[in-house]
């Protein structure tokens, strides 16, 4: 999973950084839909592929991204810290064999929770500093569980092979 999160992460970036300064501009929308297609078309193929996923998996609302190269983040703020978080979290448990309780996973994600939720239904904006940081928090708290989970699922396989079946 850290291989795959990591090469995510490094395209997320490279996207960017890919095309000309200042060419990618306000890709505001919604989740679930490819609205800016149009402005795609004339990427390169890896661009077109990260913009087009982000612009499916992510709102993209332009005063909360970040930009680099002077073009707007295939992904906002807040995704763009949980994709760091889940890199982090999965070297952590790899490189330092953290473990992480169920209790603790959950508190990791309420500061994402209350942020989000408190931008939904009120008129509070947090900043993007707040949402990368709540989303890296929550991204190493998913991939710590991962990690666990992984965990419990090998040791049970440790202990008795026949147990799991293809």
């Amino acid at each position: 999973m850290l291989i795959v999160f990591a090469i995510w992460l490094l395209l997320v970036v490279i996207a960017p950084l890919s095309l000309p300064r200042d060419s990618v501009q306000d890709l505001s929308g919604t989740v679930g839909e490819i609205e800016n297609g149009e402005q795609f078309d004339s990427m390169n193929p890896l661009a077109w592929v990260v913009y087009t996923i982000g612009d499916m998996y992510c709102h993209q609302i332009s005063d909360r991204s970040l930009y680099l190269n002077e073009n707007q983040m295939p992904l906002c703020s807040r995704d763009l810290g949980i994709f760091i978080g889940l890199v982090a979290g999965m070297l952590l448990a790899i490189l330092l064999n953290i473990r992480i309780s169920i209790l603790l996973f959950i508190l990791i994600l309420v500061p994402m929770g209350i942020d989000g939720s408190l931008q939904l239904l009120t008129g509070y904006e947090s900043s993007n500093l707040i949402r990368l940081i709540t989303g890296l928090m929550a991204g190493t708290g998913v991939a710590l569980i991962m990690s666990r989970l992984a965990r419990q699922v090998l040791d049970v396989y440790d202990e008795n092979p026949e147990s799991i079946h293809p």
